[in-house]
């Protein structure tokens, strides 16, 4: 059952990369290692710009394809979900980004494909 349309996935980014610059800092990431504070806000930076040149809705710029998005999208999750074992993260730092890496994958998997008209 896919639903995440291409409206709801836009009304998603906006937020999800403003949690990704805020919450390494409400959420003290980084006590295992460093990166893990600093790839979360590198990865909101990048998903803020992604999604304001991204061609959909609420996108500003609109020069990358929806489909280009979602593959960066899916990257970003296989990230996340590895990182923790690449670079030893331990407790809340594994923990937040495998959390991250499963709901972004999930959102990916979900997307219910546009019909062509």
């Amino acid at each position: 059952m896919k639903f995440v349309t291409k409206r709801i996935h836009a009304f998603l980014d906006y937020p999800v990369a403003i949690a990704l610059i805020i919450l390494p800092f409400l959420l003290g990431l980084g006590a295992s290692n460093p990166f893990a504070f600093w790839l979360s806000i590198a990865t909101g930076i990048a998903a803020l710009i992604l999604t304001i040149l991204t061609d959909h809705h609420l996108g500003i710029v609109r020069v990358i394809s929806y489909k280009a998005h979602l593959i960066v999208d899916f990257l970003v999750a296989i990230v996340f979900i590895l990182a923790p074992f690449i670079f030893s993260f331990k407790g809340i730092d594994a923990y937040y980004y495998w959390i991250n890496g499963i709901a972004v994958l999930s959102v990916v998997s979900l997307h219910k494909p546009e019909l062509a008209v």
